[in-house]
């Protein structure tokens, strides 16, 4: 595979992190965008080379990459640190998902970028009860329930569509189960505050690790097709309750209806969602298959 130059929005985020590591292991030149001084030296201690600019700010952020070229572009932005007390349709996650979609696929025109993939969520097959059957990429993928998790639904959904419209990039979409790992909310490091998570366990839920993200979205970058979407699931669909339990969590076990009450998103999303996915297609079209399934 030819070494490539990458555009990653998100470099500091959960999965950034590792992704870049990953890029810079198999020899591809990363940059990445920073708002912040801090952002930058964050990412040059990664191995990367800042960007310094604001995804949300198209103007300032063509002027950024004016001259520069890449390959490909990695959208990973999003503003999941903690769960939202209310959830509405201008949620951060969702203007990134929408207009900070937008602007990237300006961004790949202007760097002459041939390569686009872009976080999705397996979440958006919908917020319910999906019984025992692994989902798969030929599932109807933006379902929505009437509740307030639509709005995430319709984020993702709205990427999704972006990117696989795009005619000046092969566009990809991988669609992450729930992360686990350093920088999550289930992240093993000591000190880490407790989880809210449904008394009894709540729904099962299919996961990844962030190091098994990571890995996949090079393969997607290496190997995805266009127009293609991609389940990256670990082989261990548990419930809330069990995954903070194996990171040594411990939960903050809440009545459901007082979890409903408190934060209904996490209500529909621990409660009513009870959903597993196969990476049976990352597996056959991307060669990847998770390693970090604990």
């Amino acid at each position: 595979m030819r070494k490539m130059r990458v555009l990653i929005a998100g470099a500091t985020g959960a999965i950034g992190r590792p992704l870049t590591r990953a890029l810079a292991r198999e020899g591809h030149e990363v940059l990445a965008l920073a708002r912040t001084e801090g952002s930058a030296r964050t990412v040059r201690a990664l191995g990367a080379t800042p960007v310094r600019a604001d995804a949300l700010d198209r103007d300032g952020l063509l002027r950024a990459l004016d001259g520069l070229s890449a390959d490909a572009v990695v959208h990973q932005l999003t503003a999941l640190k903690a769960p939202k007390l209310r959830l509405t349709a201008d949620d951060p996650s969702n203007v990134l998902r929408t207009r900070g979609t937008a602007h990237l696929l300006n961004a790949a025109g202007v760097l002459g970028a041939e390569k686009f993939v872009t976080q999705s969520l397996v979440l958006g097959y919908g917020y319910r009860d999906h019984g025992d059957r692994p989902l798969t990429e030929d599932d109807p993928f933006g379902v929505r329930a009437g509740t307030v998790a639509d709005h995430v639904v319709t984020g993702l959904v709205e990427a999704e569509e972006r990117v696989f419209a795009a005619d000046h990039v092969a566009g990809t979409a991988l669609r992450y189960g729930v992360f686990h790992g350093p920088g999550t909310w289930f992240d093993p490091a000591p000190g880490s505050r407790p989880f809210p998570v449904p008394r009894g366990g709540g729904g099962t839920m299919a996961w990844v690790h962030v190091e098994d993200a990571a890995e996949a979205t090079v393969a997607a970058l290496e190997r995805g097709r266009a127009g293609e979407a991609y389940n990256i699931v670990d082989d261990r669909p548990v419930t809330w309750g069990a995954r903070a339990a194996a990171v040594r969590r411990r939960p903050l076990a809440l009545p459901a209806p007082l979890l409903r009450l408190a934060v209904p998103y996490l209500g529909c999303l621990m409660l009513d969602t009870h959903l597993r996915a196969s990476h049976a297609k990352a597996t056959r079209e991307l060669g990847w298959t998770p390693r970090h399934g604990g």
